[in-house]
């Protein structure tokens, strides 16, 4: 039996990471180090950065996931230390993996094979204390809200308005819905509330989206944590409370600077889901490395119809990154299972299901070409127990496409097993001109909304003609600088959702009850209609149903339930019955990971 991912983690020889930072041209004095092989690059160090030309950004997406793992983090590394063998001046930027699945399914997060990031226990628990920091912002203003009320309530906010949760960094289904403030005068006013997983919250995003300490105050301070009884907008501002939000912050805001097995540099820096959140890492460590290296590899999470809409939509709109290039991982057996095999059965052969499970990535594939402009190729991570046969009809699938297929067999020969990928990725950006760089965005102003009690109740927002997609105006984005978005930026929040349900999805329309209808009508007349749409669905599926495997199309998309993000500046619509504080499965991961008498921890992935 071959080593396990951290076995071959712990058997690395690592370089200092100082040693790391300065192959990338970094001195000494810009890193807070956190022992020997991880740091913090210092904000005013990258701040000098700006005026350096950009590198070439290259957007690592995948079919939609299964029980069998594609592997898109471990392609992300694998490709990185391939550009580099390749002669390339490269780095790959990753998100942060949150214990949640750490403890959960997954069991890690840091690649896996001889494609990983290391120090890999480190980075997987608790790494340099980012998601802590986060976890303490979000509890400290929801903590100043209810203090606020206990104390007389000054600004009038309806308790029944709160809408702002309190966050944890483990999978617990028993604190989605809970009554706080029970026992007495002394505890306060009850009410109802609940928790999220630290990857769902609104700080998260707006940690990984904000562009330095004055536009991550300015967001914090955005925040809509609920409403008076006159239906008017509280803010964190409102409440005192985004200043010390940020100085929680301030350090956390830093991207950690770690490195391969193979010794090229990485930023993991963030880390919000992309089935609950927008699912990429940092603006800032994306930003600085593509000033540190000419090919940035990054990810964006789950199956391109989450993460990499997320990616598009969200954050290249909102900041001028552009992708050079895609790239689309898939494995046989994830294929296969979306044939309709199960996962104890996927290790034989069988070309028929694989066959059928092709549409799957058909879709993905034709969505990041023709709907998004992008250059995309496809990664098939290669595994020991794949079939001759079953490689060569997955090529031939994705030519008949128009586009490659290239076998990587990272996971089991590090960089050396990408150097086809790497060569055909760099053949691909250079179709595509050097980005200029991009300036920092200016900050734009929540906009002060209106009050609309009416609008609760009026039966004419079901038949609002503003409600129905526009076909012209969803067909028809203007491509930006050779990248298309799904939706224009002047679409109503119902014509955006309708677009990623009908050109991402497959789905011929969207619904919602009367009363999300309301919400979603309020937001757009209080001034929110020009935000971005964040979608949480489920990753499993096209559809909101994660058992219809392959490529559904027909469904109907059903908007369950609507939450504005005033501060990460996007409007979440959360579909089907994905839940924002996900539950452990029967049998967690944390129940294989343990420490042995050495101090050394094992069976973590």
């Amino acid at each position: 039996m071959g080593l396990s991912n951290i076995e071959i983690a712990q058997a690395a020889d690592m370089r200092p990471i100082a040693d790391v930072a300065a192959a990338l041209g970094i001195p000494g004095d810009a890193l807070e180090p956190y022992g020997r092989y991880k740091a913090k690059v210092a904000l005013p160090y990258l701040d000098t950065l700006r005026e350096r030309p950009q590198g070439k950004l290259v957007l690592m997406t995948a079919v939609s996931p299964t029980p069998a793992g594609e592997g898109k983090t471990t392609t992300t590394v694998g490709l990185g230390d391939a550009l580099r063998r390749i002669g390339e001046h490269a780095m790959v930027c990753l998100r942060e993996p949150a214990l949640g699945p750490v403890f959960g399914m997954k069991g890690g997060a840091a690649g896996g094979g001889y494609a990983q990031v290391v120090p890999m226990e480190d980075i997987n628990l608790h790494f340099t204390g980012d998601f802590s920091a986060i976890a303490v912002a979000t509890n400290l203003l929801a903590a100043l809200i209810d203090n606020h009320v206990h104390h007389g309530n000054a600004l009038g906010i309806d308790v029944r308005r709160v809408t702002w949760r309190r966050v944890l960094d483990v999978n617990d289904r028993a604190l989605r819905d809970t009554v706080i403030g029970l026992g007495g005068p002394g505890n306060g006013y009850p009410r109802e509330s609940g928790f999220d997983i630290v990857v769902a919250s609104e700080v998260m995003a707006i940690f990984c989206l904000a562009t330095g300490i004055a536009d991550l105050k300015e967001r914090l301070g955005e925040i809509v944590i609920g409403h008076t009884r006159e239906r008017m907008p509280v803010r964190a501002r409102d409440l005192g409370a985004h200043g010390a939000m940020t100085a929680v912050l301030r350090d956390a805001l830093a991207p950690n600077l770690v490195q391969t097995l193979e010794h090229t540099p990485a930023f993991v820096h963030g880390g919000p889901f992309a089935n609950i959140a927008h699912g990429c890492n940092s603006v800032i460590a994306t930003s600085a490395a593509l000033r540190l290296a000419d090919y940035v590899v990054t990810e964006a999470g789950f199956g391109a119809d989450l993460g990499a809409e997320k990616f598009i939509d969200i954050l290249c709109r909102s900041t001028g990154l552009r992708p050079s290039a895609a790239v689309i991982v898939a494995t046989v057996r994830a294929l296969k299972y979306h044939g309709g095999v199960e996962v104890e059965d996927l290790a034989g052969e069988d070309v028929a299901a694989l066959e059928r499970g092709i549409p799957n990535l058909e879709r993905h594939l034709a969505t990041v070409r023709e709907t998004w402009g992008l250059p995309a190729v496809v990664a098939i991570n290669h595994r020991a127990e794949d079939a001759d046969a079953e490689v060569a009809a997955l090529v031939a699938a994705v030519e008949r496409a128009g586009a490659r297929a290239i076998v990587a067999k990272h996971f089991a020969e590090g960089g050396a097993g990408a150097e086809e990928l790497a060569r055909e990725v760099v053949r691909l950006c250079e179709l595509v001109p050097a980005p200029e760089p991009a300036p920092a965005p200016e900050l734009v102003a929540s906009p002060e909304p209106v009050a609309s009690p009416e609008l609760v109740a009026s039966p004419e927002l079901v038949a609002s003609p503003e409600l129905v997609a526009s076909p012209e105006l969803v067909a028809s984005p203007e491509p930006v600088e050779g990248l298309r978005f799904t939706y224009p930026d002047d679409a109503t929040l119902w014509e955006k959702m309708r677009a990623i349900a009908t050109r991402v999805y497959g789905a011929s329309d969207i619904t919602a009850s009367t009363a999300v209808r309301a919400q979603i009508r309020r937001l757009q007349d209080e001034g929110y209609g020009g935000f971005p749409v964040c979608v949480a669905k489920t990753q499993y599926s096209f559809s909101t149903d994660a058992k219809l495997r392959g490529a559904p199309s027909g469904h109907i998309v059903d908007v369950r339930e609507v939450r504005l993000a005033a501060g990460a500046r996007f409007v979440v619509m959360i579909c089907g019955d994905i839940m924002t504080m996900p539950g452990l499965p029967a049998r967690p991961a944390a129940e294989s990971i343990d420490v042995d008498d050495a101090g050394r921890i094992v069976g973590l992935f």
